[in-house]
C-alpha cells in the first residue's frame, strides 16, 4: 500500500514565493565564533544563500575526531542571523537537540544518515517535535534503503511536520570508490516518481568526499530537477576541523554557483522511468569499474609476491578452480556462461600482463 504524506510545496516554506532551487551553505562544523562568522559574512550578498548550515553536533566515527562545540555554537549562530539576515540549520540526533535547538530559534533541523538508519531515534526526535512548524530536512539512510528512508519521513510526518525534504547526500559504498558516497541517482528518482510531493535537496559535498567532483554532482541534481543542494563552505577549507576535502571556500563557492545550469522545476522531466533504469545502469557499470581496478591493485599484489617467492605466474590449476566456481556462480545466476568465460578469459589476460611487467 503507497504511503500517503501532507506535505507543504517547498515554495511555500517562507513568508514570500520560495525561489527555487534553495541553497543552504555553511561549515561541516561550527569550530570558533570567527570561523562561522566570517564564513557567513563572505556568503551574505549572495541572494540565492537562504539557508546558513553548521554542525553544533558531530557523529564522529572515532571519539578521537571533533566533535563540535555544543551549546555555545548557538550564540554565533544567533549573531550570524541577526547580522547577515539567514536562515539556520542544525543536525539533530535527539530530544535534547531539537530542545536546544526549538530554544534558540533555529529555523531548519536535519537528520544525518545515522540517525535515519535507526528508526527508534528517528520516532524519538519526531516526538520531540510534535506541536511545532520547524522545516525538517530527512537525509537517505546509509544503505540504499528506499523503506527505511520513507519510513523516516512518515514518522516526521504523522508528529506534525508539513515542511519536510529529502535530502539525498548518497550510500555507504560497499569498497573504496573515488567518491565518498555511491550516489544510486536511480533511487531518488524512484523516490521523485512515486513521491512528487515531497522536495529532494541534493547533498554534492557528502557525495563527493572531494571538492573537484563536486560541480559534477551539483549539476546533475540540478538536471533532475532536485528542489536545492545544500553544500559545505569553510573560510579556510585547510584548517577546518572535519570533512576539509569536501570543503569549498565561499569564494569558489560562489564561482560554482554561478557556473551551474538550475533546471526550470515546474516542467516535467520526460521519460523519467527511462532515465531511472540508465541511471541504475550507469551506477551498476561505474561499480563494476572500480571492482576490477580493485581486483587488478590485488594482481599487482600478488605479482611481487610471486617474484620474491620465484613463483611462475601461470597457475594452470588456480586457472582452472576460478573458470570452474564463477561459471558455477554465472549459471545460478541465470547469466550466459560463454559471455561470463569470455569476460573472464579477458581479465584473466590482462591479470597476465599486469604480473609479466612485475616480472
Amino acid at each position: 500500500m503507497k504511503k500517503s504524506f501532507n506535505i507543504v510545496p517547498i515554495t511555500q516554506w517562507f513568508n514570500s514565493e520560495t525561489p527555487l532551487p534553495i541553497i543552504i551553505a555553511g561549515p561541516c562544523s561550527a569550530e570558533n565564533h570567527n570561523q562561522v562568522y566570517h564564513t557567513a559574512q563572505a556568503l551574505k550578498n549572495d541572494p540565492r544563500i537562504r539557508i546558513f548550515r553548521a554542525g553544533v553536533w558531530k557523529p564522529r566515527t572515532s571519539p578521537n575526531d571533533f566533535e563540535g562545540m555544543g551549546e555555545p555554537a548557538f550564540e554565533w549562530l544567533q549573531e550570524i542571523k541577526r547580522d547577515f539576515g539567514l536562515k539556520l540549520a542544525v543536525e539533530v540526533m535527539s530530544p535534547s537537540h531539537v530542545e536546544l535547538c526549538l530554544k534558540n530559534n533555529i529555523d531548519v533541523l536535519w537528520l544525518g544518515t545515522r540517525t535515519v538508519s535507526n528508526p527508534y531515534s528517528v520516532q524519538q526526535i519526531a516526538s520531540a517535535l510534535k506541536g511545532t512548524h520547524t522545516i525538517v530536512l530527512i537525509k537517505n539512510p546509509m544503505n540504499p534503503d528506499l523503506k527505511l528512508w520513507l519510513g523516516a519521513i512518515e514518522r516526521i510526518n504523522k508528529s506534525g511536520i508539513k515542511k519536510i525534504a529529502a535530502v539525498h547526500r548518497g550510500f555507504y559504498p560497499f569498497e573504496y570508490t573515488h567518491l565518498r558516497n555511491i550516489p544510486k541517482w536511480e533511487l531518488v528518482i524512484d523516490l521523485k516518481t512515486q513521491y512528487p510531493e515531497i522536495p529532494i535537496i541534493a547533498d554534492p559535498s557528502h557525495i563527493a568526499g572531494n571538492t573537484k567532483y563536486i560541480y559534477k554532482i551539483a549539476q546533475k541534481a540540478l538536471d533532475l530537477c532536485y528542489d536545492g543542494l545544500m553544500l559545505e563552505t569553510h573560510i579556510n577549507p585547510s584548517e577546518a576541523l572535519s570533512d576539509a576535502q569536501q570543503q569549498l571556500s565561499p569564494a569558489k563557492l560562489i564561482q560554482l554557483l554561478d557556473k551551474l545550469n538550475f533546471c526550470n522545476a515546474k516542467n516535467e522531466i520526460e521519460h523519467l522511468e527511462l532515465i531511472r533504469l540508465r541511471e541504475k545502469i550507469d551506477s551498476i557499470d561505474n561499480q563494476l569499474i572500480e571492482l576490477l581496478s580493485q581486483r587488478m591493485e590485488v594482481v599487482r599484489q600478488m605479482a611481487q609476491y610471486k617474484k620474491d617467492h620465484q613463483i611462475s605466474i601461470l597457475q594452470l590449476k588456480r586457472w582452472r578452480e576460478i573458470i570452474e566456481s564463477r561459471l558455477q556462480k554465472a549459471d545460478e545466476l541465470g547469466l550466459n556462461k560463454e559471455f561470463i568465460k569470455l569476460m573472464l578469459e579477458a581479465i584473466h589476460l590482462e591479470a597476465i600482463r599486469i604480473q609479466s611487467e612485475n616480472k
